[in-house]
């Protein structure tokens, strides 16, 4: 599955590696407006392990989080994806996402080898907003 819409239509729980403790960021920012549309983001950031991120738990790891997850979305370097996918495997989400800039032909072939949707270079919040509101913009500024 690689339709951008029919994954965000059908998955609701994501795990967003590279989350940010900062609320300038970009991870943060984007983990704040898709929990405002109704999805379960879950922190995922070593540095911020058993600390919150907008009311959420922070995981050290995927393979920490005990519930299912239907998204890996990664903020983190290119280099860093391979694990990324192992582990996405590992915990059996039904896709992985790669933020803007992001991308890894070796991590693209095991998920799909292992039936997993794969998006490479496309932000969850821009993507959610061209498809479900229609808007096209990147990083407007999110009220309280």
């Amino acid at each position: 599955m690689s339709d951008v819409k029919e994954i965000l239509s059908k998955h609701k729980t994501i795990a967003m590696i590279g989350v940010s403790k900062d609320p300038t960021k970009p991870s943060t920012i984007v983990m704040k407006y898709m929990q405002k549309y109704g999805y379960k983001v879950i922190p995922v950031n070593p540095r911020a392990k058993d600390e919150k991120i907008l009311g959420e738990d922070v995981f050290q790891k995927i393979t920490d989080i005990k519930e299912p997850i239907d998204i890996v979305d990664v903020f983190r370097p290119s280099k860093e994806v391979y694990k990324i996918a192992e582990d996405t495997v590992k915990i059996g989400a039904k896709v992985l996402w790669l933020q803007l800039g992001i991308r890894d032909e070796k991590a693209k072939k095991l998920v799909k080898k292992n039936n997993i949707g794969y998006v490479e270079n496309k932000c969850t919040k821009m993507e959610y907003q061209k498809h479900f509101l229609k808007i096209r913009q990147a990083f407007p500024v999110l009220s309280n």
